[in-house]
Order: C-alpha cells, then structure tokens, then sequence
C-alpha cells in the first residue's frame, strides 16, 4: 500500500475483530522519556509563541499598512493556533507534572483566544474517552443516513457549508444534537465537582470580552477588527481545519456499541504532513500517537510515532497528500453513515455532490 494517500485501507482491516496487539504493546515499544514532560520545553514553546505574538502586533502596529494587514492576518491566526496548541497540552496534563502550572499556563493561552480552559479541557477529555464512537464521541463524529434526511437545510447548511466556522457556536451550543454550552456549569457536560473550574474559566473569558470591549471604545472598531477580530477568525479556521482532517475521511471506521473500544477508536484518526507549520503548530499532525497516549507533550510526539509505527503496522494512518487536496475530498464525500451497522464509513450525499 502506498502513502499517496493514507499508509492502509482501512476497510481492508478487519475493524470487527480483535487487535493484534494491547495497548501494552504499544507503550512498551515507546522509548520512557517520550511521557516525560520538561517544564523548561514546555515554558520555551509558550513564551516563544507569545514572543511571534508580541512582535507581530508591534510590527503591525508600527507599520499601519492595509499592504502589510493580510500577512499579519495570516501569520497572527497561525500563531493563536499555535499558543491554542500550546493550552491543549496544559488541559491533558502533558505539560507538566503539576496541576496548578497546567491550569495557570492553560488559561494564559487559552483566555485570549476566548477558549474557556476547563469548559474545553472536560470536553475534550471525553472526546479522548470515547473517540471513533458514534454514540459517544464529542466532536465530529457522523450522522447516520436517517438522521442526515431527516436535518432541515440550515442545519446541513451549519455543519457541512460552514463548519470552519463552528468552533464559536460549539462552545456555546455543542455539536447538534448535544446540549449544554461551555460556559455554563449547569451543562450536562460537567459533573457538580466541576464546577467552580467551570466558573473560573468563564470569569476569564468575560474579563478579556471586557478588556477588547474597552480597547475598542479607547481606538475604535477598526482597531478591533484589524488586530483582534481578522486573526481570531483565522485561529477559528485553523483549529476546525486541522480537526476536521483528522477525524473526516472515508478510510476512517466509526464503531457502534461494544464493537467499540478506546484502542480501536484512538486507531481511528490520521496523521497528516502540514509542511512548514508542522513546527509552528507544535506538530499536532502526529495524532495518532496523541490520541492513544494523550500524556506525550507535543515534543516527543514524533519520537513515539516513530517507535509505534511497527507495532501498528497497517492499523497506523497517515496520508502523505496535500492537506487541501484531503480536506476537499473529505467535505464531497463525508456526509453520513449507515443505519444500525457495528462499523461503518462516511458516505456521500447525493444533495451535496
């Protein structure tokens, strides 16, 4: 099998039998180091990331060219990504080894770009959980046939025209379907244990809604559209882009009841090759390691695919093609699944073709 598109088939896999390898196998073939956080990498990522931050808006700001705005654009909603990047290790504890750095570090990231830190770190611990699930997975996981016949065309409009632009409305209102925001600790995604985590992220997000409104009323709305505004749209781009592509593919199989298992649903997400960014987003394209053990900081990502790599064999996914050649061919084909199947694939639609 060739890498010009993914490193297997994965409809050729029997997906409804058992591994041939445990997820102790995969960890013994991983060198111990790999899950041992630095604190002293960990803290040169986030403060090099607020350093790019920090000289972009002061280039920009000295600059003042509408010449120069699309590129400051382009590179600051690159790098919001990258310090989101930098939180998402905070909210799996792969930072460090101490909760109160992890917690502290995550909201400086996180709070800027108006992610609320715990609200998002609890969701996305149970898209980990349950991830390749179709019952239980969080985020981007498929409609069935039935279900997909059965949306009005502003919901097929939501998810499948503009879901680049989702994150915003999934923060506030989840995935369709699924209720709760994430801002709220009454919402069914959190436990009553959780909710003064909930509270304190949300106080942190109102404090910098309040900060950019003040900003605005001292320079005015052009300022918070030009320096604020552009790039949290770009970030906003980013983060559904990278997340779509790791989870939306036809080779990807999504398990139905207790055909499902974590090893099985970790397995079912693609590595990708980002080119040049692959650095500057904290090569967050080595997914699959990431989703088998979310303990490994991003640094040693590509030291423990490498190490996994024999042990997966054909079950290890990643597509060697242009990033917007899959993306393209995943938005004409990736619609729904079938009804009442234990493993099934997207499918395309024939209103959407």
């Amino acid at each position: 099998m060739t890498q010009n598109t993914l490193e297997n088939d994965s409809r050729n896999l029997h997906t409804d039998e058992k591994l041939p390898f445990t997820l102790q196998d995969i960890r013994n073939a991983i060198p111990p180091e790999c899950f041992q956080p630095s604190i002293t990498k960990s803290l040169y990522y986030f403060f090099f990331d607020l350093f790019i931050i920090a000289g972009l808006y002061a280039i920009a700001a000295q600059l003042d060219s509408w010449y120069f705005y699309p590129i400051f654009w382009l590179a600051q909603g690159t790098m919001f990504w990258a310090l989101f990047v930098v939180g998402h290790d905070c909210g799996h504890g792969s930072f460090s080894r101490y909760k109160w750095l992890n917690n502290l570090v995550g909201h400086l990231a996180h709070t800027p770009i108006l992610v609320p830190f715990h609200g998002w770190r609890i969701s996305h611990r149970t898209h980990h959980q349950n991830t390749g699930s179709l019952e239980n997975d969080e985020s981007w996981y498929p409609v069935t046939e039935t279900k997909y016949n059965e949306m009005r065309w502003i919901e097929k409009f939501a998810r499948f025209d503009i879901s680049m632009l989702a994150y915003p409305l999934y923060l506030f209102k989840r995935t369709p379907g699924k209720s709760g925001s994430h801002f709220l600790p009454s919402s069914p995604i959190f436990k009553p244990s959780e909710k003064w985590d909930v509270i304190t992220s949300t106080i942190a997000c109102s404090l910098m809604i309040t900060l950019l409104g003040f900003l605005t009323y001292q320079f005015g709305a052009l300022w918070l559209v030009k320096f604020y505004l552009v790039p949290y749209v770009l970030f906003v781009v980013w983060l559904d882009f990278v997340t779509f592509l790791h989870h939306t593919d036809t080779n990807i199989p999504w398990y139905s009841g207790s055909n499902w298992n974590f090893l099985k649903g970790a397995l079912s997400t693609i590595d990708h090759d980002y080119g040049f960014i692959n650095d500057i987003h904290h090569n967050i394209g080595t997914h699959v390691a990431h989703h088998i053990f979310l303990s490994i900081p991003h640094y040693n990502l590509l030291t423990a695919t490498e190490a996994i790599k024999p042990v997966l064999g054909s079950y290890y996914r990643k597509s060697e093609e242009s990033i917007f050649k899959v993306f393209w061919r995943a938005y004409k084909n990736c619609h729904y699944v079938s009804d009442g199947q234990k493993t099934v694939y997207y499918q395309p639609a024939a209103d959407k073709s």
